[in-house]
């Protein structure tokens, strides 16, 4: 077999990239690209999606299309039904928290409605909230906030919730953290 020279890619680079760069080279060259080898005089740019993706690049881009028109209607959606879900929001909001709390709520709803998680953190701060609310034990409520699946920033936007909606809220995101 014959000997291939491996070169190195930059971190961010597409497999189009890639491709274009094994043909840049006229001895033998390969590639490492999420975990496959790439080479020159074998791979073209189907075969490389295929390896990489499972599907051709014209198979792979009408996926993405795809992909990106469901986004678009959906994000379209969301943003028609924020007035109704703003309501919503506010009374399960009134139901939890106690009324000290309910105008800056009925304040920040549509924001968070508007915002990158479009008011997933609602739903988990009310979760947590009315369960510390109820006397849980701090491990119970941070069992909840784990098993939430958040990633660092909405876990931290929950906890910022979470300390001005609750009285408890201090303590829990001291414990959570922990």
């Amino acid at each position: 077999m014959e000997k291939y020279r491996k070169i190195e890619m930059w971190a961010g680079s597409t497999i189009d990239s890639a491709i274009k760069e094994l043909s840049k080279h006229e001895d033998l060259v390969c590639i490492e690209f999420n975990g496959k080898t790439l080479y020159s005089y074998i791979d073209d740019l189907d075969s490389a999606y295929k390896k990489i993706t499972g599907k051709t690049k014209s198979e792979f881009d009408e996926a993405e299309r795809q992909r990106q028109s469901e986004y678009e209607r959906e994000k379209r959606e969301h943003e028609e039904a924020i007035p109704r879900l703003t309501s919503e929001w506010i009374e399960k909001g009134k139901a939890i928290l106690d009324e000290k709390h309910h105008e800056l709520w009925a304040k920040i709803v549509p924001v968070r409605l508007g915002d990158l998680y479009r008011g997933m953190e609602l739903g988990a701060c009310l979760d947590i909230v009315e369960q510390l609310n109820k006397g849980c034990e701090l491990d119970k409520a941070k069992t909840m906030i784990e098993e939430q699946g958040h990633s660092g920033m909405s876990f931290g936007l929950v906890c910022s919730m979470i300390k001005e909606f609750c009285d408890r809220g201090n303590e829990f995101v001291k414990y959570a953290r922990a």
